[in-house]
């Protein structure tokens, strides 16, 4: 991974698909000093408690075959859900200027739901991009990974 230059007040956003770490640099470019600025965590409980309906059944027009539908997974809806607020809190944080430039790290599956999700004006205030699941990594651990 190339080392990344992150500038003061510029943030940092370590997320998956239930907890997001929103880190500011109170530091300089040489020595970053993250610091936590918001932390936000999606409860996602177990799937009887989501959804009690058995998968349904499918009848097509012609004989009598029947197809049973795929089961919905709760779970992954759960975290998308989260995913899109988190991009419209992002988005709204750029648009007042709280954020003038940000870094996201997530593992790949939430990256690519968060995208889905991005307006222009997060777009163009995103530095990069990092595949990588740091979420429950300590701060220290998380700039030494990122910035040497």
């Amino acid at each position: 991974m190339q080392k990344l230059h992150v500038l003061p007040h510029e943030w940092v956003v370590v997320c998956d698909g239930r907890k997001a770490l929103i880190l500011e640099n109170l530091g300089d470019a040489k020595f970053p000093n993250l610091r936590c600025r918001e932390e936000h965590e999606h409860p996602n409980p177990p799937t009887h408690a989501q959804g009690t309906a058995p998968p349904g059944k499918v009848q097509p027009s012609v004989g009598t075959a029947r197809s049973a539908v795929e089961q919905t997974d709760w779970h992954e809806l759960s975290e998308q859900r989260f995913l899109s607020w988190l991009a419209h809190h992002l988005d709204a944080a750029a648009s007042t200027g709280a954020a003038k430039a940000m870094i996201i790290v997530a593992p790949p599956r939430a990256l690519g739901v968060l995208r889905r999700a991005y307006s222009p004006r997060l777009k163009a205030a995103l530095k990069a991009e990092i595949d990588k699941d740091f979420v429950r990594t300590p701060i220290y651990e998380i700039e030494k990974q990122l910035f040497g």
